[in-house]
C-alpha cells in the first residue's frame, strides 16, 4: 500500500505541476472579459488573395464567393482562388461563374487540407507570383463573411501585423445542441484567448479558417499539411518570431456539424491532429523557450526577446495534450486508491481515502464507523467510496463545463441569434458532453489510425440571411 501511495503523489505532483504552469491563463479569462485590442482606420487598402480549399461543396461555395463580392472593399483588389479538391460535383464549374479563378486538384493519396492549399499556392506562384499580393486570407468553403470583414482585417493588417485571425460566429447555431456546442466552444476561445493576447500583443491560435497572413508567410509555399494545419501553422509561426493578434470587430459565420458521428468523426480527427502538431513542434517551442535563435532575435532588444520566450511557452501550452495528460492522472488515481481501497480492512483508513466532503457529511450525521452500521460491511462500504468518488468527480466538472457555456451567452448575446431561452438553457446542460467527447476524441486518436474525411456542408444560408438571426453588434 505505502508503494501505491507513492505513485499516487509522484503522479499527482508531475501532474499538477504541469497543469499549474497554465495557471497564467486565468489573466486572459479575466483580461477577454473587459477588454480587446482596438485598430484605427487604414491608411491604406491593400491587395489581398482569399485562398478556399474545397471538396463536392456545390451547396455552400457560391454563397461564400457572393459575400466577398458584397464586401465593402475595392473589388479590384481582391482575387479569390478556389481549388477543387478531388471533387466530383460541380464545385468547380460554380466557383468559375461566381467569378473566382479555380484550380482543379485530383489526388486521392493526400486529402487532406493541408495538401489542397499547398497545392493553391504552388499554382498562384507560378501563374501570378506570390507578392504580387500583400496577404493571403484562408477561408473554408461554407463560410460567409460580414459586408466589413475585410474592411476590418485590413485595419490590422495596415497596423503592421502579419498574421490576424477573426471573430468566428456559427451560422446555424440553433439548430441543435451539438451545433450549439460549437458554437460556445469557439466564442469560449474568444474570451479566454484571443482578446487578451491581441491586447497583449501575444500570439493566439489560428482555429482552421477566417484568418488572414502576409505574403511573407508563404515566400517558400505552404508547408502544412497535417491533419490540423492550424496547429503547425500557428507553432511554426511563432517559432519564427511571429506575433499572431485578433480583430474582435471582423465577423464571419462558419457551419457546424448537427450529427454526433460527424462532430466524432471531426473530433478525433482534430485530437489526432493535436497530437501530430505537439510532436511536430514541441521541441522547436520548448528549445525557443531558453534559445531564441540570432535570426528570430534580431533587433528587437530584451523585451523583445523576453517576448518572444514566453509566447513559445505560451504556444506550447498550445499543442501540448494537457487534457489526455490530466485524464491519465484521472484514471490512474482513481485506479490506485480503488486498489488501496479493496486491499485495507481498516475503515478509517478507507474514509481517508475519500472525498474530504463526504467525511465532513458523514461527521454531520454523527457515522464515524461504518463499519458498525447494520448491514454495511467492508466491501459494500468500498464500493460504495468508489461510485461516490466517481460521481463527485464526474458532477463537478459537469457544473464547471454548464457554467462556462451560461458565461458565454450572457457575455456574447448581442452577436448570438435569437433563441428561445428554453433552448438555451437546454443548450448548456449538454455543453459538456462537447468538452467530454473531446476527451474522448483524444484517447481514441492516441491508439488508432485517423484519415482525413471531408465535413458535409448542406447549409444554404446566404449572407443576407443572417441579420435576421443575427443582431452582430459590437
Amino acid at each position: 500500500m505505502e508503494i501505491l501511495n507513492l505513485i499516487i503523489t509522484i503522479i499527482s505532483k508531475i501532474v499538477d505541476f504541469i497543469n499549474g504552469l497554465y495557471k497564467y491563463r486565468d489573466i486572459y479569462k479575466i483580461t477577454g472579459i473587459f477588454a480587446t485590442r482596438k485598430f484605427k482606420a487604414a491608411k491604406k487598402k491593400h491587395k489581398y488573395a482569399i485562398l478556399v480549399a474545397a471538396r463536392n461543396e456545390e451547396t455552400v461555395i457560391g454563397n461564400l464567393i457572393d459575400s466577398i463580392a458584397e464586401q465593402d472593399y475595392d473589388k479590384d483588389l481582391v482575387t479569390v482562388f478556389v481549388v477543387a479538391d478531388n471533387c466530383t460535383d460541380n464545385t468547380a464549374q460554380i466557383a468559375r461563374e461566381k467569378g473566382a479563378i479555380c484550380y482543379e486538384r485530383s489526388d486521392p493519396d493526400h486529402r487532406t487540407k493541408g495538401y489542397a492549399v499547398q497545392y493553391l499556392v504552388e499554382r498562384i506562384k507560378e501563374d501570378f507570383g506570390i507578392e504580387t499580393f500583400e496577404g493571403y486570407f484562408l477561408f473554408d468553403a461554407d463560410n460567409l463573411l460580414r459586408q466589413d470583414y475585410i474592411t476590418r482585417m485590413n485595419e490590422s493588417f495596415d497596423a503592421g501585423e502579419k498574421i490576424i485571425t477573426s471573430y468566428r460566429n456559427t451560422k446555424n447555431f440553433g439548430d441543435n445542441w451539438i451545433s450549439a456546442s460549437y458554437g460556445i466552444h469557439w466564442l469560449r476561445t474568444v474570451r479566454n484567448e484571443h482578446r487578451a493576447r491581441s491586447l497583449f500583443r501575444l500570439a493566439t491560435r489560428i482555429q482552421g479558417t477566417g484568418f488572414l497572413f502576409a505574403s511573407e508567410i508563404i515566400k517558400d509555399g505552404w508547408n502544412y499539411t497535417s491533419l490540423t494545419e492550424d496547429r503547425a501553422f500557428c507553432a511554426d509561426a511563432v517559432a519564427n518570431g511571429y506575433e499572431i493578434t485578433y480583430n474582435h470587430d471582423a465577423i464571419f459565420y462558419d457551419e457546424q456539424p448537427v450529427s454526433m458521428k460527424i462532430a466524432m468523426r471531426q473530433r478525433i480527427r482534430w485530437a489526432k491532429g493535436h497530437l501530430q502538431a505537439f510532436v511536430e513542434t514541441g521541441g522547436k517551442l520548448l528549445r525557443h523557450i531558453f534559445y531564441v535563435p540570432k535570426s528570430v532575435a534580431k533587433g528587437r532588444g530584451i523585451i523583445g526577446n523576453i517576448k518572444l520566450r514566453f509566447m513559445s511557452f505560451d504556444m506550447l501550452t498550445v499543442v501540448f495534450p494537457s487534457s489526455l495528460l490530466s485524464l491519465f492522472k484521472k484514471v490512474s488515481v482513481f485506479g490506485l486508491r480503488v486498489a488501496i481501497i479493496f486491499s485495507t480492512t481498516n475503515t478509517v483508513a478507507r474514509l481517508w481515502m475519500c472525498p474530504w466532503l463526504f467525511q465532513k457529511l458523514f461527521a454531520f450525521f454523527g457515522i464515524d464507523n461504518t463499519a458498525n452500521i447494520p448491514g454495511i460491511n467492508n466491501d459494500m462500504y468500498a464500493v460504495v467510496w468508489v461510485f461516490i468518488f466517481l460521481f463527485t468527480w464526474t458532477l463537478w466538472s459537469y457544473i464547471q463545463q454548464i457554467l462556462t457555456a451560461a458565461y458565454v451567452y450572457i457575455i456574447e448575446h448581442k452577436r448570438i441569434p435569437k433563441i428561445k431561452w428554453y433552448k438555451k438553457v437546454w443548450f448548456c446542460l449538454t455543453f459538456p458532453i462537447f468538452d467530454m467527447i473531446g476527451r474522448l476524441s483524444m484517447v481514441i486518436a492516441l491508439f488508432t489510425k485517423v484519415e482525413w474525411k471531408p465535413i458535409p456542408h448542406n447549409s444554404d444560408v446566404k449572407i443576407s440571411d443572417m441579420s435576421d438571426k443575427y443582431t452582430t453588434k459590437t
